[in-house]
């Protein structure tokens, strides 16, 4: 089983470990529902090492994501610029959602899912073969997500003052080069913050020194719940090589123009988007007690549906769901729970935003 270069920190602070797509990584280090709410009320880290980093270097680099992913990479003008899209097969299925980062006019750094590695390396290298470009999988690096309300202060306490300066002034969805450090002003909490990779020879230094400025570690359970009440979505879960875009609340991914721009999975898409899709991604909130899960049966008199992902919100306090349900699905339904019916309501996620309920209810 992989390990990443912080395993042994893990270990000496007694994470209970479990095998994450082939990775051994830290599920808690005690308390899931403490290091949850210590991402929602102050900062917390994640090792995110086992994340796929892909550079695309040459002229053709931006011709080439033109053609390989849905969203426009042609939005990304200033160096560092952040986008979010997803990468389609022909019938229009979501191989992997990824960020793209413009690094300048013939660099471009992709930030991929550990799950889909494997996969993605394939359908990339395949479909680059008649493009003027290079793909590296740069070896020897780990990355750290620091997230929560003071991550990017505390982050700053351990950066030199020249980094400190540079990245002080970075917007959301933006990244830079600081000397051998790739800081990016992203995240997978609904939380502010930075996700920085390095050279693995360096990680547990910074690990250290952001435990010292107070940035507590958070294992992979809480990383999950934290994204589903931000209702982002999770690959293999709530979206696949089934699933378009257009059902599972990624339609704004989606570039349509220029119309000559012909990505993989256009014209799938465009008779979907033409013909009108049968189901819709959408948020539940359970009325009694109960956890929601994936793969439970949803219930309603449009016809039933199924959770996509679902978990305890400790924010809320109570049982929070993604759900692919039918389009003509109200604002009401049941969901069946160890063989009974259970009621729900459905509302417009996201659940959770800076820490605070922020769902529209559906009339």
């Amino acid at each position: 089983m992989n390990k990443t270069p912080l395993y042994d920190q893990h270990l000496a602070m007694n994470a209970k470990m479990v095998d994450f797509s082939g990775w051994n990584m830290p599920i808690h280090y005690g308390s899931q529902l403490n290091e949850h709410n210590i991402v929602r009320s102050d900062a917390g880290m994640f090792d995110v090492s086992h994340m796929n980093v892909l550079d695309l270097r040459g002229e053709q680099a931006k011709a080439f994501l033109q053609k390989l992913v849905a969203n426009d990479v042609d939005q990304l003008k200033s160096d560092g610029k952040a986008l979010y899209t997803c990468m389609l097969n022909e019938q229009a299925g979501v191989i992997d959602d990824l960020i793209i980062y413009f690094i300048h006019n013939s660099y471009y750094r992709i930030v991929l899912n550990a799950a889909t590695r494997k996969k993605d390396l394939a359908w990339i290298t395949q479909q680059s073969e008649h493009f003027n470009l290079t793909l590296e999988s740069p070896e020897g690096l780990a990355m750290i997500a620091i997230q929560g309300p003071n991550a990017r202060t505390k982050v700053h306490q351990v950066l030199d003052d020249e980094t400190c300066t540079k990245v002080a002034e970075m917007k959301p969805f933006n990244a830079c080069f600081c000397g051998e450090l790739f800081i990016a002003r992203t995240g997978y909490t609904g939380e502010d913050g930075y996700e920085i990779v390095l050279p693995a020879s360096g990680v547990e230094v910074l690990w250290t020194k952001l435990r010292q400025a107070g940035v507590a570690p958070i294992g992979l359970g809480a990383r999950d719940t934290l994204r589903l009440e931000a209702a982002m979505s999770l690959y293999g879960a709530d979206m696949d090589e089934s699933i378009s875009p257009l059902e599972c609340n990624l339609n704004w991914t989606v570039a349509w123009q220029p119309v000559e721009r012909d990505f993989i999975g256009r014209t799938a898409l465009q008779k979907q988007r033409e013909a009108g899709v049968e189901y819709k991604l959408v948020g539940l909130l359970l009325e009694g007690r109960g956890v929601l899960r994936g793969h439970q049966r949803v219930v309603s008199d449009a016809g039933d549906g199924k959770v996509t992902s679902g978990t305890f919100s400790p924010t809320l306090g109570r049982s929070i769901a993604l759900a692919r349900v039918p389009v003509a699905m109200g604002n009401r339904c049941q969901v069946e729970i160890r063989g009974k019916l259970q009621d729900a309501r459905v509302v417009k996620p996201p659940f959770v935003h800076h820490g605070k309920a922020c769902y529209e209810e559906l009339n």
